[in-house]
């Protein structure tokens, strides 16, 4: 009996032990089967990982940015679905960087691609809630999400990220993922990568953002499109933002009394429905670089496009324009518009088109159109607006070119020219008066009608002033020289404000001008120039002509009797010259006046080309002109110009 028992035991020892081993072996075949599907699983995805250079080779589309003459101040962007600049790692403030992490990945520098943990806990809230959500994901799975992957919320694609995140973290340094995926991330409103997110959200660059701007910037990444609707959602984002702060200071990135300050800060969010500074001279910038380089280009190629707008006097001439149109309304004036030009080197150094780019029109009236069109740029009109008595001192140089000087007497009295457009050409001073014999100089320094008529009909000659105009850079003066008759003299053809400024601007340089120039350089992603400004000046008046067109326009006391010792013509302190014109129906005002640095052009009126009340440019361009004048000259040394 004691015998059976033990065979038993002993049967039932080794049975336990054979199912024991076949378990283990069963086991063992399944780890080694499981191992080689993973393994399998791994190699297939890997696959499907872009080469080590891929992301260090600027492959994503780069938006072509505008900017002042600084290189600093953004002021536009060109891009299609995104609008990204890549900024290199070091660039990013620690703050920004700590304020992601902490919120984002907290364990990036320890993990190895993926969080376990935080997996199991995004699986369990999964199981949950019945449909998955896949959350727990490190910076590396975001990185190949954004960059790789369908947004299809799939196992097989969690599979795939995950995947591939761990060879990324074998192929690349801990530094290296950082930095992609800050040129990466969606931030909304088209926003991609930290730099592009910074200069949309705050209109800076990424390197100057405070610490509570970082913080908004780490928060927009939880939710890039619900938070980047400011308008909309802005409480939300700011308790995100408080969140992102709580958390840099739980973990050792910031002290209690930066985080504390920094929750108290108040966030000034750049006005995303004005995403353009300077809108008329961008524009006008843009459309050279269209003609140039193409849409598609310029939306993919992240070109640097260095203008040679001054942002700080773009601000004063954009203010000046807007105030005074305002004023102006008054006089039933209802815009404006400024250009100032460096006559030294062409550049334009301001443009204002328009009172308000972004304004409603006003003043609109069926089968009249618009008193106030706030799109359209007068300062480049193609068919130009007339210029009024502005445009006498090219016939008075193409006078002195001839010989005449400012002391050649002509008479100014009742004169009838002829017939002219189908009736008598019998023109009037602006006062009614006529002053009898009158010097040159004090001809064109008191704006007398009669006389400068003379001048062009019997000293400078039509052609000869129209190739004068034109040699100076007046573009539209392309019909024949009959057709604009003696008329042309007292403002009779069409001339842009832009052509005008540039054209003074060779008085203003001794006879020597260098056409507009908008750009100052251009450079592709990688630094290299690929247009830079290079224009010569070219000779077009001789230098006594010019000096003796800058004497008349700056001597205050010749143009005293008709427009007083103090007009707007006079600038107290500095040696300007300046000239006036106002059209016969009252319909446009100009004052274009500059000194040996500057040159500065004021337009008034109406886009519909109703007339004014009966004031003339004086009253209504002078003020504005005068304004600017006073505030912008300060930044340049005190100049006379050369004597004859």
């Amino acid at each position: 009996m004691p015998k059976r028992i033990s065979r038993r035991k002993t049967y039932e020892r080794d049975a336990k032990k054979a199912v024991f081993l076949t378990s283990l072996r069963l086991a063992g075949l399944g780890f080694l089967f499981f191992s080689f599907l993973a393994a399998a699983s791994f190699l297939y995805f890997a696959k499907d990982l872009p080469r080590p250079e891929r992301f260090s080779e600027h492959e994503v589309a780069e938006s072509t940015k505008v900017f002042d003459r600084t290189g600093k101040i953004l002021l536009y962007e060109m891009y299609g679905e995104e609008k990204r600049t890549v900024i290199a790692l070091e660039r990013v403030p620690p703050h920004l960087k700590n304020a992601i992490i902490a919120t984002e990945d907290s364990k990036f520098y320890t993990h190895f691609g993926i969080d376990p943990a935080a997996i199991l806990r995004s699986i369990a809230a999964d199981i949950k809630l019945g449909a998955p959500k896949y959350g727990g994901s490190t910076i590396s799975q975001q990185l190949i999400r954004s960059s790789y992957l369908s947004i299809s919320k799939t196992v097989a694609r969690k599979v795939k990220e995950i995947i591939l995140a761990l060879e990324l973290e074998r192929r690349y340094s801990k530094e290296q993922i950082l930095g992609f995926y800050l040129n990466q991330v969606p931030f909304g409103n088209n926003a991609y990568g930290v730099e592009a997110a910074s200069q949309t959200y705050f209109g800076k660059s990424v390197e100057d953002v405070s610490l509570p701007e970082a913080a908004v910037l780490a928060a927009l990444i939880q939710k890039p499109s619900y938070f980047g609707d400011i308008d909309k959602n802005k409480d939300e984002l700011l308790e995100r933002k408080d969140y992102v702060l709580r958390r840099m200071y739980q973990d050792g990135h910031i002290s209690q009394t930066d985080k504390e300050e920094a929750q108290r800060q108040v966030i000034v969010f750049r006005d995303l429905r004005h995403s353009i500074k300077a809108p008329h001279f961008v524009l006008y910038v843009r459309d050279y670089l269209l003609a140039a380089y193409g849409e598609d280009f310029l939306k993919e190629n992240g070109l640097k496009v260095v203008t040679s707008l001054d942002w700080n006097i773009q601000q004063v001439a954009e203010k000046t324009v807007r105030d005074g149109a305002e004023r102006n309304k008054l006089l039933n004036a209802y815009n404006a518009a400024l250009v100032a030009i460096s006559p030294k080197t062409g550049e334009i150094l301001a443009m204002v088109g328009s009172k308000d780019y972004f304004a409603e029109p006003q003043g609109c009236s069926a089968g009249r159109g618009c008193k106030f069109d706030p799109q359209v740029n007068v300062a480049t009109f193609s068919i130009g607006r007339q210029p009024g008595s502005a445009f006498k001192p090219f016939v008075y140089a193409t006078a002195f070119n001839k010989g005449y000087t400012d002391a050649t007497i002509v008479v100014d009295e009742p004169t009838n020219f002829g017939v002219f457009g189908g009736k008598e050409y019998a023109p009037q001073n602006y006062d009614g008066r006529f002053r009898g014999p009158v010097t040159l100089r004090g001809a064109l320094a008191q704006s007398l009608n009669v006389p400068s008529v003379k001048v062009l009909a019997y000293l400078a000659g039509l052609q000869d002033s129209i190739k004068t105009a034109q040699a100076m850079g007046i573009t539209t003066l392309n019909r024949p020289p009959s057709y604009y008759g003696l008329s042309l003299v007292l403002g009779g053809g069409e001339v842009r404000l832009l052509d005008m400024v540039s054209a003074y601007g060779a008085f203003a340089n001794d006879g020597m001008r260098i056409p507009p120039v908008s750009i100052i350089k251009i450079e592709d992603q990688y630094g290299t120039v690929l247009e830079e400004n290079k224009k010569n000046p070219e000779k077009i008046l001789p230098e006594k002509t010019a000096r003796l067109v800058n004497s008349v326009l700056s001597d205050n006391n010749a143009r005293a009797p008709v427009f007083g010792s103090h007009s707007d013509l006079y600038v107290p302190g500095y040696q300007v010259a300046a000239k006036s014109g106002t059209t016969q129906d009252f319909k446009d005002g100009w004052l274009i006046g500059y000194t040996p640095s500057i040159v500065a052009g004021v337009w008034a009126g109406n886009n519909n080309g109703e007339e004014m009340s009966k004031d003339p440019a004086v009253v209504t361009a002078g003020p504005m002109w005068r304004i600017f004048m006073e505030r912008v000259l300060p930044l340049y040394p005190r100049e006379t110009f050369p004597t004859i």
